[in-house]
């Protein structure tokens, strides 16, 4: 393998380092990937994040963080066509896509979910929300099975289905965060009524009986997603399997966290030791 350009490893260093200072309950780049991808998927990641950070966090009006969501996408563009501007997220990723036949789209998927939070605040039915997550989450999955020369049609629609799974879960703990910081609900309005749930439940951190029927028909779901998705762990080689089957077994166990809060369904569950250590044996085992 060449050295690569001092520019070019300046901005991987960067984008891994964004990627290391976020908590999530999801490896992000850990040690468990080759050492080949662990730079492109962090200049992934970088993308992801400084879209999403617009789009939850920015601090002008929707149709600046719009304008914002526009100029990123003609960033994109031209790290695309190997012309990036001197934006280390950039950099990385023209050099990531050209080494690794990365797809555009995908990166176009993920700001159309962006600017779809800035734009919508409720989802009408499970299709409406299931099409966000197309775009949201899906694209990730896709593009590291680029990164693994694996992209056929079946372990997409595997990925695909683990992806909206841990899309909704991340949902499910964020419940109050998103209502109240960001004045979103991501549950379905015709299940909310179906349930006898309205938006009171989500002011006033309710959880009685009602809520707690209805979120478990979402935990229900996204568990069936994550178990449709599950074999790709056993589709993907060495290193990328076992992070896949960890990430699997870690969001199957925030599933678990989750269903055990019945007194507080909008809490946000932390996972402990305990719990790290059976996902490492369920992802050793194969059993994610």
């Amino acid at each position: 393998m060449y050295p690569l350009p001092e520019a070019v490893e300046r901005a991987y260093g960067q984008c891994l380092q964004q990627a290391r200072s976020h908590y999530e309950n999801f490896p992000v780049a850990s040690r468990l990937l080759p050492p080949r991808l662990r730079r492109p998927v962090a200049a992934i990641y970088s993308f992801a994040r400084r879209g999403d950070d617009l789009a939850d966090e920015g601090g002008g009006s929707a149709e600046q963080r719009l304008r914002g969501l526009d100029d990123l996408g003609r960033k994109l563009d031209a790290a695309a066509a190997g012309d990036p501007d001197e934006d280390a997220t950039f950099i990385a990723l023209a050099h990531a896509m050209a080494a690794h036949h990365l797809p555009a789209q995908p990166f176009h998927d993920l700001l159309q979910a962006f600017r779809r939070d800035i734009t919508q605040k409720r989802y009408e039915d499970f299709a409406d929300l299931e099409s966000y997550c197309r775009c949201s989450a899906n694209p990730v999955g896709r593009l590291l099975l680029h990164l693994c020369d694996r992209a056929d049609a079946e372990r997409i629609a595997r990925s695909d289905a683990v992806c909206t799974a841990l899309q909704l879960i991340n949902f499910y703990q964020d419940l109050a965060q998103d209502f109240h910081e960001l004045g979103r609900i991501y549950i379905p309005r015709e299940e909310m009524r179906a349930f006898g749930v309205d938006e009171d439940h989500f002011r006033h951190r309710i959880t009685d009986d009602a809520f707690r029927a209805l979120m478990h028909h979402q935990f229900q779901r996204a568990g069936e997603r994550l178990h449709q998705g599950a074999p790709l762990g056993a589709m993907l080689p060495g290193r990328i399997g076992l992070e896949i089957r960890l990430i699997i077994a870690a969001g199957g166990r925030v599933l678990t966290r989750l269903r055990q809060q019945e007194t507080d369904l909008f809490s946000r569950p932390r996972l402990r030791g305990a719990d790290y250590g059976l996902i490492l044996l369920r992802a050793l085992a194969g059993r994610a």
